[in-house]
């Protein structure tokens, strides 16, 4: 007999994915026989080597609870044990598992970002606090699980952290065929719920790429903050399979119908007294009974809250999947219908709701990606629906040619149902609401010897960054040099100023835009950002990503000098087509915009939004002046007097 050969470790290779046990949605539904056995599911979050805590590379998890005034032991997910079961088993009552969910759910939501942009994921840098001074990398999103004693979760743009509460719910349950999921008086816990971690995640990730979108400079832009984390929530629903095809075959394949997979938040929503979900992209309760929402081109106009005129927008976008869906699953209706378009009574065939929960997946992949993406193609500041619409068909068409399903078409007729508009443009054409394309005419020729620039640099960048902290450096450094460029030369400042005068002065002075050392307008290069993607028939988009951002100083009331000063921002997001050396797209916010200035001193002087100013940002008696995410996550209950 042989002697057996030694075992070589090397033929170890490193696992893809950690398998995390989680719930789907939120515990409520483990407790329900139609739902719990598809509530459990299995994370699959990219390997990292990770600390206890746990402590990765985007994530830090500090379980400290102010109310009792001692930290949870942290979980060790390294353990030899845990990697052998896939982590924990899902408990309300064990907050080494809350460190779990949290971790496992946020690490998926990164994921979804990064696939998307094609480009690491960045935190919001602490802003260097004296001119000159540059901005400091955070390298990890803190994440707090028993934060707060509070009906409350929220993202703190200051600490760089997410802040979960935990409270107990009502001891009597709100009338409602689903209220009483929760034991009356028990705890519910905000860091166990996907919708509500997802949700502040998204916030976190959105204010790493846009540090303007939290100041309520017009009716959508908190709004559009509170939409986008719904957004991405919600589209991440479709991918759990169990829970998928359970709502497929339970509503016989009609996602318009009442499903859990367009509700948000269901067991926070019932503990705070709602008779359902604490938001739903479909539908609502009235008279204690569910039915459809019906598409109001009117809402918008009388709409302000931000939760409330965001649910519009969500509104929006599912409708667009729903459509979407329909046409990818239209053949298959046709053959289990044998074209009648009826389908026989009873349960669907295991077989169609496999087909069909593929189809629902695939289309909410999509549509996730498309809204993702979208976010390259925003204007830096002051963004509004209608901009955000234009950016999801602008980046679409650039990334997928051939709409032979009409996913564009979707998004526009679903916009146009729920009053969503842009602004100049001349119909609602996808040609039309197209972002203009500079890169058609000879003068985006002029910023070559720019975008050429642009590209060595993010070449070496792509070589050297290694770690997502060289590559923030990297970024910053890229973006000096960038704005240096500009300043130093006459011709490149003047050739591109042609291109943007629209949007940031760069050469004539103004009495209301501070000047630098040589005189002329200051302006900042915000980000310089790569946008690398391939697209589903092979064609490769390789596009810079350029913020440049514009500041102007006025009063409140422009009567009044001793009304207190406003910042009135400007902006363009510049996007360069590497491939040819041209500046293809210039999106933004004119920093001369009279007509603009006015609407934002109308809205901050007039509180239009309910009193969007003082709420968020001007609340000193809540210690919260700072922390816009929290007051808008507060319970009505707990802002009253």
């Amino acid at each position: 007999m042989s002697a057996m050969s030694s075992f070589d470790p090397e033929l170890i290779t490193v696992p893809v994915f950690r398998r995390l046990r989680g719930y789907a949605l939120d515990p409520s539904l483990s407790t329900q026989m139609d739902t719990a056995m598809v509530n459990e599911i299995v994370f699959k979050v990219r390997w990292e080597p990770v600390d206890a805590g746990p402590i990765g590379e985007y994530l830090e998890v500090i379980d400290f609870d102010p109310a009792s005034g001692g930290y949870y032991a942290p979980l060790a997910l390294d353990h030899q044990h845990l990697l052998a079961q896939d982590g924990l088993p899902p408990s309300e009552g064990s907050p080494q598992f809350h460190q779990q969910m949290v971790y496992a759910v946020a690490m998926t939501t990164i994921d979804n970002f990064e696939r998307a942009l094609g480009r690491m994921a960045i935190w919001a840098p602490h802003r260097g606090q004296s001119e000159g001074a540059r901005d400091q990398f955070v390298d990890r999103l803190r994440i707090y699980p028993h934060a707060l004693r509070q009906a409350n979760a929220f993202y703190s743009p200051t600490k760089k952290a997410l802040l979960f509460g935990y409270f107990p719910a009502p001891e009597r349950n709100a009338p409602g065929p689903d209220a009483a999921s929760h034991l009356p008086g028990g705890w519910v816990f905000t860091c166990l719920s996907h919708d509500v971690i997802a949700h502040e995640t998204v916030h976190a990730l959105l204010d790493g790429m846009h540090r303007r979108y939290i100041e309520p400079t017009n009716v959508d832009t908190l709004a559009f903050h509170e939409a986008f984390a719904d957004i991405v929530a919600l589209f991440q629903h479709f991918t759990f399979p169990e829970v998928l095809r359970h709502q497929i075959a339970t509503t016989r394949g009609d996602l318009r119908s009442e499903n859990m997979l367009g509700k948000l938040a269901q067991q926070f929503g019932r503990a705070m007294g709602k008779h359902s979900a604490l938001r739903d992209a479909i539908g609502e309760v009235v008279a204690g009974r569910w039915r459809p929402k019906r598409p109001d081109p009117q809402a918008l106009a009388s709409t302000f809250e931000p939760h409330e005129r965001g649910s519009i927008l969500v509104a929006a976008v599912f409708d667009a999947f729903q459509a979407i869906y329909e046409r990818r699953a239209s053949d298959l209706y046709r053959i289990a219908t044998s074209g009648s378009g009826v389908l026989p009574e009873g349960h669907l065939h295991p077989d169609l709701v496999n087909r069909l929960a593929a189809e629902a997946a695939k289309s909410a992949k999509h549509v996730l990606r498309m809204c993702i993406r979208a976010l390259d193609y925003c204007p830096p500041v002051d963004v509004t629906f209608g901009d955000f619409l234009r950016a999801i068909i602008t980046a679409d068409v650039d990334l997928v040619r051939d709409d032979d399903l009409s996913y564009r078409v979707a998004f526009i007729e679903a916009f146009r149902r729920r009053g969503i508009y842009p602004r100049d443009v001349r119909t609602l054409s996808v040609d039309s609401l197209r972002w203009p394309d500079s890169g058609r005419g000879h003068e985006a020729d002029r910023v070559g010897r720019l975008a050429a620039l642009i590209d060595d640099k993010l070449k070496e960048l792509r070589d050297d960054a290694r770690t997502r902290k060289v590559y923030f450096e990297r970024s910053q450094r890229l973006a000096e040099d960038l704005r240096n460029m500009i300043r130093a030369s006459d011709f490149v400042r003047h050739e591109l100023e042609q291109l943007i005068r629209r949007h940031v002065v760069m050469s004539s002075p103004h009495p209301e835009i501070e000047n630098d050392r040589s005189d002329l307008p200051q302006f900042e290069v915000h980000a310089v950002r790569p946008a690398h993607r391939v697209g589903p028939d092979g064609d490769v988009v390789n596009h810079a990503v350029v913020v440049i951002a514009q500041r102007r100083k006025v009063r409140l009331d422009p009567a009044d000098p001793a009304s207190p000063p406003l910042t009135f921002r400007g902006g363009v997001t510049l996007i360069f087509n590497l491939a040819t050396f041209t500046l293809q797209y210039a999106i933004g916010k004119g920093i001369l915009d009279d007509d603009r200035l006015h609407q934002q001193r109308e809205l901050l002087s007039t509180g239009r939004v309910g009193s969007a100013w003082n709420t968020y940002f001007g609340a000193p008696h809540l210690g919260l002046a700072a922390e816009p995410f929290a007051m808008l996550h507060r319970s009505d209950e707990e802002l009253a007097p």
